[in-house]
């Protein structure tokens, strides 16, 4: 992927709006900019800031769309580039035919997130924010929009810069201890490097901590609603999402296969699975639906188990809950309602909500309770701040051993122990300069950009 072309793509979603913008980066863009907009002057006359009002023509000067053009100087762009948008009208028509216009005149279509990926090699961001625009675009809740809009300000790259510049210091004194010939080195000073590297070790850990909650709001978190046939299942779906998303009968089976939502809870993107009844099935496709509710059911966060409670308790429910785990799993005792004279529920081991969902009894308690089990691992109430991704976890752990292994290796001061100590620390500061982008390769960037969206 070049960083010297010219780039051009649409900015804004497909279909019909008020204003579509086509985005154009690169050193010579404005001269890509004169060939195609007409007004009372030249972009490339313009200050960076400005806007022009003309039109966009085809090359035989066929107008396009009347539109307005801001030019931006570098290095006072998103890309650290000069670069133009031009604003048309929003129509998918439309907008092509401005970006065919400016292919057609030297410009090339830009590769999903080539404007953020320049953006970093230009200095303007670090990959972490660079990660934070994606996040942002792709948030679900106000809670994890502001969590991305807070590591785009460099909150979180402060703390990774932090551990990498402790460790750094750390890796300098170790090393300077190597010029030291045997026995001169003064008893205090390996002991102060080992007290010190324990120090920035109690920092990683500290962002580390943050993975569960930078989980839950990249990918929310799956609520698997499980049960025998007719207990109500697809009652509580509807009612958790407020509207009737699947088909709710008097007939055992009616959902057959999974049936999966999404709605926000306590600023956590909830994705809410319905699945087929657990029973002995004999159509191939209910056994397959029980199969899917098995598989969903062993990846969940939380599990909802719903037992109807105007028939004898199961034997099968208690074989079905005693699969599950009682710390992330929510039993609905539903249809409380209706007359039941032989129900009996002895595990006590999990949480239990009386409901008659029916009539909507019940749901509020439901959700309380999902909001704690999600608790368990993150306070929903304090401020949103960001948070660690997947990626920058597996950094951090493959950090973590090796500052472990130096730790362990810093006990003598025999000079070949120091230089090993060393190497390990080496080893981690090449994983954490990849989090932030001190050190990259193509490979890391092809990686984190190719799940931008072209425009971007």
């Amino acid at each position: 992927m070049s960083t010297t072309d010219i780039i051009a793509a649409i900015a804004t979603p497909p279909g019909e709006g008020g204003v579509g913008i086509v985005r154009i980066s690169g050193s010579e863009v404005l001269s890509i900019a004169d060939a195609v907009f007409s007004g009372s002057r030249k972009p490339s006359e313009a200050e960076g800031g400005t806007f022009l009002h003309g039109r966009i023509a085809e090359a035989d000067d066929v107008e396009i769309d009347e539109a307005l053009l801001l030019v931006f100087r570098a290095p006072h762009s998103y890309t650290g580039e000069d670069a133009v948008e031009i604003q048309g009208h929003g129509g998918t028509v439309v907008l092509r035919k401005i970006l065919r216009r400016c292919l057609e005149v030297g410009a090339r279509m830009a590769e999903p997130g080539e404007f953020t990926k320049r953006a970093f090699l230009n200095g303007k961001m670090d990959l972490v924010q660079a990660e934070a625009v994606a996040d942002l675009i792709h948030a679900q809740s106000d809670r994890a929009a502001k969590a991305a809009l807070e590591q785009l300000e460099g909150s979180l790259s402060e703390k990774f810069n932090a551990l990498y510049d402790g460790l750094v210091a750390v890796d300098a004194d170790l090393e300077t201890t190597l010029d030291f010939v045997e026995d001169e080195l003064p008893d205090d000073v390996l002991p102060s490097i080992a007290a010190k590297l324990a120090a920035q070790a109690e920092a990683l850990e500290t962002l580390l901590a943050t993975w569960d909650e930078g989980r839950l709001l990249r990918e929310g978190a799956r609520v698997v609603i499980m049960g025998r046939p007719n207990a109500g299942k697809s009652t509580l779906f509807n009612a958790l999402l407020g509207q009737d998303r699947v088909i709710v009968t008097d007939i055992p089976g009616t959902t057959r296969d999974v049936i999966e939502e999404s709605f926000v809870l306590d600023g956590i993107s909830l994705r809410v699975i319905d699945t087929a009844g657990l029973r002995e099935a004999e159509c191939e496709i209910e056994r397959e639906g029980v199969r899917r509710a098995r598989a969903h059911s062993a990846s969940a966060d939380i599990a909802i188990y719903l037992i109807d409670t105007s028939q004898p308790f199961s034997g099968e429910d208690a074989e079905h809950l005693h699969k599950l785990d009682p710390s992330r799993t929510v039993v609905v005792l539903n249809k409380t309602d209706l007359k039941h004279e032989t129900f009996d529920f002895r595990l006590s081991t999990f949480d239990s909500i009386k409901a008659s969902l029916i009539n909507a009894a019940g749901l509020d308690a439901i959700k309380q309770s999902i909001a704690a089990k999600l608790e368990a691992g993150v306070d929903l109430h304090t401020p949103a701040h960001a948070v660690i991704s997947e990626r920058h976890r597996d950094l951090l752990v493959a950090a973590r051993i090796e500052l472990s292994a130096a730790r362990s290796t810093l006990s003598g001061k025999e000079d070949e122990t120091v230089a090993l100590a060393a190497e390990h620390l080496r080893d981690a500061l090449e994983s954490l300069g990849q989090v932030t982008g001190r050190t990259y390769h193509d490979g890391l960037l092809d990686h984190i950009f190719s799940r931008f969206c072209i425009g971007k």
